[in-house]
């Protein structure tokens, strides 16, 4: 993971105006008032018996905490949430706000900050959409409070 290029990513995302409509960015998608960008993604094949997927999930959360560490010194300690009680809800048919309904569906947890100087909430995640499919390194950066 090229760490300089993910902090660049998310200080772009942290003052880009956000799109007026959901769709496919530049760097992942975005929305009225949300982006999510794709820091990261594994390959997809997964045809061993499951120590390989193991071994890309575990490194993946090192990344995601390898970035999380340099955050910390931007903006202190995160906030660590599961999304599992949102999805539960927004399958409840509970209207969960855009990014965080559609990221609870494939992402467990989230760090967590809120950026003093523009009053954004920055995440990092690793979504798991399914076993056979990739893993991605996500950072959300959104002005939606989380649910």
């Amino acid at each position: 993971m090229d760490i300089t290029h993910s902090l660049a990513t998310i200080d772009l995302l942290c003052t880009r105006d956000f799109p007026a409509e959901h769709g496919r960015t530049d760097v992942g998608t975005g929305g009225p008032g949300y982006h999510i960008a794709e820091l990261q993604t594994s390959g997809d094949s997964w045809e061993d018996d499951g120590t390989e997927r193991e071994g890309t999930e575990a490194q993946y959360e090192i990344d995601r905490d390898g970035l999380g560490e340099r955050l910390i010194e931007r903006w202190s300690t995160p906030q660590v949430i599961s999304l599992e009680s949102a999805f539960e809800r927004s399958q409840d048919g509970e209207d969960i706000p855009e990014p965080w309904a559609s990221l609870s569906a494939h992402v467990p947890d989230v760090h967590l900050w809120k950026s003093p100087e523009t009053g954004r909430w920055i995440a990092l995640g690793v979504s798991q959409w399914d076993k056979e499919l990739p893993f991605q390194l996500l950072a959300v950066v959104t002005e939606m409070d989380p649910p």
